[in-house]
């Protein structure tokens, strides 16, 4: 009888350490413990540490509460200035509603990096390119709003979301290169001319205040000659005074006025005959000659004279 006692009382051991074996849990310190009892969530969310359940009638689900890392894969997409580029993403989350995050939804990191791969498709399609190149703190939090919408009734909170690389073809890569190539060029000829400004104020005002002391314009050309000479080299440097190309310049000026003032006289001009006068020329030297002749027999007697004349009438009419 004892026996059977004592062997009662450790079957009955036996099954309690088996049921309390079956039943016992342990839940970690950064997740928490949804108990489904019979299919039927209940209300208590299980913390950490050792808990019991009942075996064959409660299920534990353990959600961790840790914040997850999930690197999106690069979508391709065309940005609004069509260009064609690839971007990948990272996105930081976590479950802050263990008891949403088993219910609600089916598997919540799936649906978060399918969620994920849609905005920044979205995300790019609404931007330009410089925007993804210059102003991603923008589009990050834009992005992170996107995904953070649907995510609250999962019980999820996306804490952080960034765009890691975008990739671009290689003719925009070299577009770009000659376009800040180009740009640094403008910037340094601007900065090149605004030295040559401000170097030519500054000799100005040496020059000005060299002009009234001319002493001052000769030691600076000594000084000159003594940095040139200074050096190792066999140039000899032979210093000629302004002052006396100045002189010879006005020297010279009062000799252009006196030529100016003499008169130039115009060439001789050269008589032209015609082809009436060189016709006419024999017959004029022989009514000359007739009328000579006519002057000297007059001379001997009046009639020859009168008969001179008259026979020398028609050709002086002629």
């Amino acid at each position: 009888m004892g026996q059977e006692l004592v062997i009662a009382v450790v079957a009955a051991l036996c099954a309690v350490a088996v049921y309390a074996a079956a039943a016992a849990r342990v839940v970690k310190q950064y997740e928490r413990g949804v108990v489904l009892r019979l299919g039927r969530l209940r209300d208590d969310v299980r913390g950490p540490g050792f808990t019991m359940v009942l075996p064959g009638v409660d299920r534990l689900r353990k959600v961790n509460m840790q914040i997850v890392t999930m690197p999106v894969p690069a979508q391709d997409g065309i940005t609004r200035d069509n260009v064609t580029v690839r971007v990948d993403a990272v996105i930081y989350f976590k479950v802050v509603d263990a008891a949403s995050a088993v219910v609600q939804v089916e598997d919540y990191r799936f649906a978060v990096s399918q969620m994920a791969q849609t905005s920044l498709r979205s995300i790019i399609g609404k931007s330009d390119l410089d925007d993804l190149l210059s102003n991603r703190e923008k589009l990050n939090q834009g992005l992170e709003l996107m995904i953070d919408s649907p995510a609250v009734g999962w019980g999820v909170q996306i804490d952080r979301v960034e765009i890691k690389d975008v990739s671009l073809p290689e003719t925009m890569k070299r577009s770009m290169a000659r376009q800040a190539e180009a740009d640094r060029e403008r910037r340094a000829r601007v900065i090149n001319a605004d030295a040559e400004l401000q170097a030519s104020k500054k000799l100005a005002q040496a020059a000005e205040q060299m002009s009234s002391q001319p002493s001052a314009l000769q030691l600076r050309l000594l000084q000159t000659v003594v940095a040139v000479a200074a050096e190792k080299n066999s140039t000899l440097v032979l210093p000629f005074p302004v002052e006396l190309l100045r002189f010879l310049e006005r020297a010279q000026q009062p000799q252009q006025p006196q030529l100016a003032q003499q008169p130039q006289q115009p060439p001789p001009q050269v008589p032209q005959r015609t082809d009436a006068s060189r016709a006419s020329a024999p017959d004029a030297e022989a009514s000359r000659a007739e009328a000579s002749g006519a002057r000297s027999s007059g001379a001997g007697s009046p009639t020859g004279s009168t008969a001179s004349r008259t026979d020398a009438g028609p050709f002086a009419h002629h």
